[in-house]
């Protein structure tokens, strides 16, 4: 265990965790809503320091990262955990696991984490399959080592966390794919278990602090489908050069009995992003689409060709279109 940062103590030995939105009053003996982080003799502690529950070496197009070094390889982490109880969850059975059960996981330091990332020729650290949120700590100690080697640091998060720990993970992250996941307060609160308004300050925030940014929204058919137009007018508000990958949901954990996404709405949300303006649109989990590549927003030339997580083809010179010269907000 480590003493959690981003807390305060209270009266009667409870503690006020501060590094998400919820803001949870934790009495002697329990924990947060994210199960992660528990109250011990009145003062916070995380229990998934060093407690790796995950890791993998995937293409960074998985993440997904499709405009920062494409192509690459990411070592992907996780403890178990989240701030979120998404009904949707793809990887539940980690995320959800503390709230019910015991912490789990191998004791792994940041060195090994770095180490390994090296020895398998990974050009960046992936914070992700969980919440990296709710391993702040862990987090950042690998970040900060994996920056000194030469790696990169990518968070793949729900974007449910608070402006000071932002500026803290800020300086050693350099991407992060944030979910939007609907547009709605009540959307938020019945299925994910959160509020949307912290997290488009953090969507905002995180673009201040100069991490690069590429956005994903899971559409799930009859939940948050209708707000589409939204969504792509807020990323618009921030950058239309910032990446919105669209996913098409299938039934899983609470939300088996939900149809999967139709493929023509996954279109319908293309073509009001590009309606909205953004450059760089892309759908997820509709194989074979040519959704998946990357085309420039000048001249409409193929400039990186995909086929699932699979780069085939670059054609950028550094970060601009080898057709037109046409800069692409693209970091190689």
């Amino acid at each position: 265990m480590l003493e959690a940062w981003f807390y305060k103590k209270l009266k009667d030995n409870i503690v006020q965790c501060e590094l998400c939105p919820h803001f949870c009053s934790i009495k002697e003996g329990f924990r947060g809503k994210c199960g992660v982080r528990e109250n011990k003799d009145g003062k916070l502690y995380s229990l998934v320091y060093g407690k790796l529950c995950s890791a993998a070496i995937d293409p960074i197009e998985k993440k997904p990262f499709f405009h920062f070094m494409p192509g690459s390889k990411a070592y992907s982490i996780a403890t178990v955990g989240c701030n979120l109880r998404c009904s949707f969850c793809q990887n539940w059975e980690i995320s959800q696991m503390p709230k019910s059960e015991k912490i789990v996981g191998k004791d792994v330091s940041p060195e090994e984490i770095v180490e390994d990332a090296i020895a398998n020729n990974c050009e960046s650290i992936a914070y992700t399959y969980t919440e990296p949120t709710v391993f702040f700590e862990y987090a950042y100690d690998i970040a900060k080592l994996a920056k000194k080697k030469g790696l990169k640091n990518v968070f793949v998060t729900n974007g449910f966390i608070n402006k000071e720990p932002i500026d803290k993970i800020a300086k050693v992250i350099d991407a992060a794919n944030i979910d939007l996941k609907g547009f709605s307060e009540d959307y938020y609160k019945d299925v994910c278990g959160a509020r949307l308004k912290p997290i488009l300050d953090a969507i905002k925030y995180y673009h201040e602090k100069g991490v690069f940014l590429e956005i994903t929204t899971l559409i799930v058919p009859g939940h948050n489908d209708e707000k589409l137009k939204e969504i792509a007018s807020f990323i618009v508000s921030i950058d239309k050069d910032i990446p919105w990958h669209i996913s098409r949901f299938y039934p899983h954990y609470k939300m088996e009995d939900t149809k999967p996404t139709p493929v023509e709405t996954i279109h319908k949300a293309v073509e009001i992003g590009k309606k909205a303006g953004l450059k760089y649109i892309y759908a997820g989990n509709v194989p074979g689409d040519d959704y998946e590549s990357t085309f420039c927003s000048k001249c409409g030339k193929k400039i990186i060709s995909r086929f699932g997580f699979s780069v085939n083809e670059i054609n950028l010179d550094k970060n601009k279109c080898k057709f037109c010269g046409e800069k692409v907000n693209i970091v190689r």
